[in-house]
């Protein structure tokens, strides 16, 4: 009976004082309310893109993940980022190919007015 109290006595004694520390505070009162997380889109608009701006998103979590209207923002921004350089990249790429068949079909096509500049010298030359 007495080991009863005893336990009973230092329930309510811990209870107590989990309440007072909980309830008292100390000085500052009610702790303040939480300023709810906000995605700052840390990817820069003067420039493009490089993998780096990419690695420094980060987004904050939500009760159940993330919150879609910002990496839909984020995912979209980097969606069209990369359809503006395909676009680059195909137009570079369609300049090289017809810089590379002028390149190829150049000397064959000078070749042809060699041997008929060659000819005329000599006809020039012979009806003289």
């Amino acid at each position: 009976m007495v080991l009863f109290l005893f336990l009973v006595i230092v329930l309510v004694v811990v209870v107590g004082a989990v309440t007072l520390a909980v309830v008292g505070g100390g000085e500052s009162g009610a702790l303040p309310d939480a300023a709810p997380e906000r995605f700052t889109d840390p990817l820069p608009l003067d420039r493009p893109l490089r993998r780096a701006d990419v690695d420094e998103v980060r987004f904050p979590t939500t009760l159940r993940g993330y919150h879609m209207d910002d990496v839909d923002d984020v995912l979209g921004r980097l969606g069209a980022e990369l359809a503006e350089r395909d676009a680059r990249i195909a137009e570079l790429e369609a300049a090289l190919a017809g810089a590379q068949a002028t390149a190829v079909a150049g000397p064959a096509l000078l070749e042809g007015y060699e041997q008929r500049g060659a000819e005329h010298k000599g006809n020039e030359g012979g009806d003289q």
